[in-house]
């Protein structure tokens, strides 16, 4: 009986790409949603309602609390606490809410500046953006994340300052919904590229299809343990990590 060791099953060929801009989707895709929904949501949980009042003056602030109160069918002069309670149900429930992503990200954003937070990022993911943008690819962001959090997300990561990797941050008030092929063309218009020559990474499948919708091309992410792990995406092409695509500038 033969005692060799088995030779090792070769390595795939990573997907090729060609695009002038990479768009990246955050949680899921180059980062743990766990994290987000864990570490940031419960440093942001206890410090809702004091920011609200300790930033009423705050266009921005005074606008996301009239959409909750519009949203959650509250009277006009609802309490702090009522809001709060309205926010604090939809972290539980994950819900996508603009008004409550526009409060969390200022509240992330001081406390990156405080370092009291940082952000996480896949192993694979670091090294590849910063590899892509050497070779000329455009990198973007469109995360339901406010453009106020995705900011210091990308100053403050383990491995240094990235923002200098990143051409342009899009949310859903700059954007439109993630799951709406009009989003996708309006990034498409804001980056001056072509729709075919974007492509998108995310692991949600809602946004696999309405990227799709507006002609961009999308590699969809499954990795394991994150919440759209082994889901229909239809037909994108489908990894685990950012080392198993090559993106080229054409």
């Amino acid at each position: 009986m033969s005692t060799e060791t088995p030779a090792p099953a070769p390595t795939p060929d990573p997907l090729a790409v060609t695009a002038r801009y990479l768009v990246v989707d955050l949680e899921g895709t180059t980062s743990a949603a766990g994290f987000i929904l864990g570490d940031l949501y419960d440093y942001a949980r206890p410090r809702l309602a004091g920011w609200l009042d300790e930033h009423a003056a705050d266009p921005a602030i005074a606008e996301a609390r009239e959409q909750v109160v519009h949203d959650a069918s509250l009277a006009t002069d609802a309490s702090t606490d009522q809001i709060v309670a309205v926010l604090h149900e939809w972290m539980e429930r994950d819900v996508k809410a603009t008004p409550l992503k526009t409060i969390q990200g200022q509240i992330w954003a001081e406390g990156f500046a405080r370092d009291e937070i940082s952000s996480h990022f896949f192993d694979d993911v670091i090294p590849r953006l910063r590899q892509w943008h050497e070779h000329g690819v455009g990198i973007a962001v469109f995360s339901s994340g406010s453009v106020a959090s995705q900011v210091p997300w990308f100053r403050h990561s383990p491995d240094g300052d990235l923002t200098p990797l990143i051409t342009d941050y899009f949310d859903t008030v700059k954007a439109g919904p993630k799951k709406f092929a009009s989003s996708y063309e309006a990034i498409a218009t804001a980056l001056d590229v072509p729709a075919a020559e974007i492509v998108f990474f995310t692991d949600n499948p809602g946004e696999v299809a309405a990227a799709l919708e507006a002609g961009w091309q999308v590699v969809a992410f499954s990795r394991e343990g994150e919440p759209f792990f082994e889901a229909d995406f239809g037909g994108a092409s489908v990894v685990s990590s950012f080392d198993e695509v090559e993106v080229v500038a054409p």
